[in-house]
């Protein structure tokens, strides 16, 4: 039993738990957010489906996403892949006596011939004829299931047992549509093209995902969420350029004036002046279309090019600012690449191919480098095509989507040969702070000091560590002198008086919990209005009395926090009863803040504010 207003056991092992594990490696994918989308429909969204139909005996149900891949359920909740399905005959057009709206396609029952479908913004039913329609799905003048319907199914056992295919995934009704459930919580057919953002603190995972538009997994988040997005820099640069050069641009990279631009039939032009000019004739990579194209911004003349088509390079590189591209291929499967993201200080590179993800190193720098050897890391991924492939803002955290399934993270491989110092709380870059905890990702660590002051090592694993700043630690630049297993490094370290990030589990979940009942605050247990709320975080800096750097906070008296604390719910502020180091514990605190009166229902945003520097953004469930 722990007492009240302090933390209890399991918070430790949220971090420090994977260190006594093996460390994590590629085959240990997790699932950022889900597949599907919170739109306030009548469940989770997805995206479009084209065909749904039945077996004949109507116990099996079978699905033909956008994509073209076709799945099936017999217990209407799992779905699985199916190779050869024979879909039936196309429905009969019908001409009925009225349309039920101007867009609606009129489809033929098989099996009554007085009955019609109308497809359009809405389900439309008619039994005779189409002098009358129901509308099935209409409440006031939404779609409860979205519009744009493709499909309809009727079960041959049960005429009221509808399913309904639109561009927001599988639809049911078991009562002729009265009532709507979602088939959609394991269908793949959640397709991300592109991964615009990883978490950053401001804002959580986004990407770009077919005939959903821009959605966000939110930080801590656990549901995708629709968001209003200003096209990217390389769109618009993609459609100026296009008009420049009189070809579909469709892949735009640039680092300072240095500016590549590919097209769709495999060329690559090259501007030194900010893309007003692109003086040299382009490069035929001998591939097909470009795909996506990375440069190095400290290099600008060194850049990677992932090509599609079935033939040619997939995988090209330039060493000398486009007069030559080589290819990287050698023993990646000849399958289109869709993207390609590299760490060029470690000489990592990431593919995403239709056979899935591939990870290599190489001297990106040196053409006359050693070929590079590709390995697979779809091992445990599902089997689809990789669209896309991101690092993380401190390059130690790899994500994919993979077609239909969504987006998927992992620790990056190539970590062990670049070690990199993180926030522990949320694998950020900011900087350090006194007493806070830090990670150094890709590395054991036996010793470490700075500026005269030893950092406690807490925890470490074959490659990863994690280390306290002493509290009398100053900055605003440390040199850090790591004792590894490999030798000594030294690492720059930017130190301010405070730093502070809520603590994030491995999938994302911040670390609050209800301090009345002990309990943690997630999507199964919300927190409440006039209760109170405790915040696991570090990098909240000096506390008074003083207290020594690698020593677990007393139970008794806990140090206060000595700067200012501040907490916002959706930027509004809460009252703080309490900002202490964790009893127990090394490199932790916990802000104790009461929440309002009146809270609205659903998802709310919060955020400390610590002499003015803020934390990372994370959600919490309310309820009244």
């Amino acid at each position: 039993m722990w007492r009240k207003g302090t933390l209890p056991v399991p918070v430790l092992l949220l971090v420090i738990g994977s260190l006594s594990a093996p460390a994590q490696t590629a085959s240990n994918w997790r699932r950022v957010g889900g597949s599907t989308v919170d739109l306030n429909l009548a469940a989770p969204a997805t995206g479009p489906v084209a065909r749904v139909w039945f077996s004949g005996d109507g116990g099996v149900l079978y699905a033909r996403t956008a994509s073209g891949r076709v799945f099936q359920t017999a217990d209407f909740e799992n779905w699985i892949p199916v190779a050869g399905a024979v879909e039936p005959a196309a429905p009969q057009l019908a001409t009925p006596v009225r349309f039920p709206d101007a867009s609606a396609e009129v489809l033929a029952s098989s099996s009554n011939p007085n009955e019609m479908f109308g497809l359009g913004g809405q389900l439309y039913r008619s039994s005779d004829g189409g002098h009358s329609w129901a509308n099935l799905t209409a409440h006031k003048s939404q779609s409860v299931i979205g519009g744009g319907m493709h499909s309809v199914a009727v079960s041959s056992t049960n005429p009221n047992h509808l399913v309904v295919a639109n561009d927001f995934g599988i639809w049911q009704s078991l009562d002729g549509g009265l009532y709507w459930s979602g088939l959609n919580q394991s269908l793949p057919g959640f397709t991300v093209r592109r991964i615009l953002s990883t978490p950053n603190g401001t804002w959580g995972t986004r990407a770009e995902v077919d005939g959903l538009g821009v959605l966000e997994l939110p930080p801590g988040g656990a549901v995708w969420q629709p968001v209003t997005a200003l096209p990217q820099d390389s769109e618009l640069q993609a459609l100026r350029f296009t008009a420049t050069l009189g070809v579909p641009i469709t892949a735009v990279s640039a680092a300072g004036d240095t500016v590549y631009a590919g097209s769709a039939d495999g060329r690559i032009w090259i501007s030194m002046d900010g893309g007003r000019s692109f003086p040299a004739p382009p490069w035929q990579t001998g591939g097909g279309r470009v795909e996506r194209l990375t440069v190095n911004s400290a290099h600008p003349e060194v850049a990677l090019a992932a090509l599609g088509g079935t033939s040619g390079a997939h995988i090209v590189r330039t060493t000398n600012g486009g007069v030559f591209w080589d290819p990287l291929d050698f023993n990646l499967p000849n399958a289109p690449a869709h993207s390609v993201v590299a760490d060029w200080a470690a000489g990592a590179i990431y593919v995403a191919t239709d056979k899935g993800l591939f990870y290599g190193r190489a001297d990106l720098e040196n053409a006359s480098a050693s070929p590079v050897n590709w390995q697979s890391l779809s091992s445990r991924l599902p089997n689809a095509p990789a669209t896309d492939v991101a690092l993380d803002a401190a390059g130690v955290q790899v994500y994919t989507a993979i077609e239909g399934y969504g987006v998927f993270a992992t620790a990056a491989p190539h970590r062990v040969y670049s070690p990199r110092i993180v926030n522990a709380a949320d694998f950020s870059t900011r900087p350090a702070a006194p007493g806070s905890l830090l990670s150094v990702e890709g590395s054991r660590v036996d010793s470490a000091r700075g500026a005269n002051l030893n950092y406690p090592v807490l925890a470490v694993s074959d490659n990863q560590s994690q280390i306290q700043v002493p509290f009398e630690a100053v900055g605003p630049n440390v040199a850090l002198a790591l004792r590894t297993a490999a030798g000594d490094v030294t690492v720059g370290l930017a130190v301010q008086p405070v730093s502070p990030a809520i603590l994030l589990t491995r999938d994302g979940a911040p670390v609050l919990y209800d301090a009345d009942t002990e309990m943690p605050l997630d999507v199964r247990n919300a927190a409440h209005s006039r209760g109170r709320i405790l915040i696991v975080a570090t990098g909240l800096g000096r506390v008074e009395p003083n207290w020594p750097t690698g020593v677990a906070a007393p139970s008794e008296n806990p140090p206060t926090v000595a700067a200012e604390v501040k907490v916002f719910l959706n930027g509004a502020p809460l009252e703080v009863a309490s900002a202490t180091l964790a009893p127990g514990y090394v490199g932790f605190y916990q802000v104790e803040a009461q929440l309002p009166a009146i809270a609205n229902l659903g998802t709310a945003e919060l955020h400390l504010s610590v002499d003015g520097q803020e934390s990372n953004r994370v959600q919490i469930v309310m309820e009244p």
